[in-house]
């Protein structure tokens, strides 16, 4: 049987990512799915961490890093008293202290109260991050220790769910490179109970983007081809947060051309380096720059071939 062509489709996948497979097991899920010639993703989840994954199909790829550094929301459970070494459930766990008292409530609000705002975190040696063009996961694996440096990180809110003995449930929105399985045992300890690991973790917004909104892979393969393309969110989307600017045909070709081009007569005037998005009898072109001589340079834009397609 001839497998189906792959296709050059874009737009964004709103994944909701399951438990006990990797990020890029989930996303060549989707693509073989949508038989998509290019996939990518916006930032990955643990194998045992569940929840929001972008998913970015072909001209949307280019546009993946906006959400590398955009705000996130977890719910997480905390076993505290005891350690992991991985700080969460795949590791081998450790109970830190047979004495330890299980914290009030009380207490867990105050404490909380102190990693809220710009804090400074040391990222876990079971993480991404390379040392020497190796991920630290590797040598953590190998039993060796990397000295890492602490960064800052920032907390915007953190709210209590749920407190059962020693079980901790919170809600935590945080900003880019923060590691909640580090911020458990920082947490664990502040409370004095020696440390904490993660018995679950779920990320239920990225952005303005909510998990609520998202597909499971499950309800994705019982859908038939027209029904999994309508989930698809267009390339723009991911765009937003810059102010949309309407170019003429004249001013969309020559950009698509490599020049320069005047902002639209009547237009407000913007600062210097602004990024923009274009958009060219409704399409979306790709983004823009606002130059010191008020005109408007491409910066990134889809490309030809997409271009040529979408906008007949």
């Amino acid at each position: 049987m001839t497998k189906p062509a792959k296709r050059n489709i874009s737009g964004v996948l709103l994944l909701d990512k399951p438990l006990n497979i990797s990020s890029n097991k989930a996303i060549q899920i989707a693509k073989h799915l949508f038989y998509a010639a290019k996939c990518g993703h916006t930032g990955t989840l643990d194998p045992l961490a569940t929840g929001l994954l972008p998913v970015c199909f072909g001209e949307a790829t280019k546009f993946s890093s906006v959400l590398l550094g955009a705000n996130k929301t977890y719910e997480t459970t905390l076993k505290l008293g005891f350690m992991s070494t991985t700080g969460d459930a795949e590791g081998e766990i450790s109970q830190v202290a047979a004495t330890v008292q299980n914290p009030a409530f009380s207490a867990c609000e105050q404490t909380i109260q102190d990693f809220i705002g710009p804090i400074m975190q040391t990222p876990p040696m079971y993480s991404a991050l390379k040392h020497q063009g190796k991920p630290l996961y590797a040598y953590a694996r190998g039993g060796e220790i990397i000295e890492r440096q602490a960064r800052e990180i920032i907390i915007h809110g953190i709210q209590i769910r749920s407190l059962l003995h020693n079980e901790l449930q919170l809600n935590i929105q945080c900003g880019t490179g923060t590691y909640i399985r580090t911020l458990a045992e920082d947490i664990g300890k502040a409370l004095g109970c020696g440390g904490a690991y993660l018995l679950s973790l779920r990320r239920t917004a990225i952005d303005r983007f909510q998990v609520t909104q998202a597909h499971t892979l499950l309800a994705l393969e019982e859908m038939n081809a027209a029904e999994r393309d309508a989930c698809l969110l267009p390339v723009d989307c991911l765009l937003q947060a810059y102010p949309a600017v309407t170019l003429s045909d004249q001013s969309a070709i020559l950009l698509q051309q490599g020049r320069t081009v005047e902002c639209q007569p009547g237009s407000n005037a913007m600062p210097a380096g602004e990024v923009i998005r274009l958009y060219n009898r409704q399409h979306f072109m790709g983004l823009g720059e606002i130059t010191a001589k008020q005109e408007i340079m491409a910066k990134r834009l889809l490309s030809n071939s997409y271009w040529s397609e979408i906008a007949v």
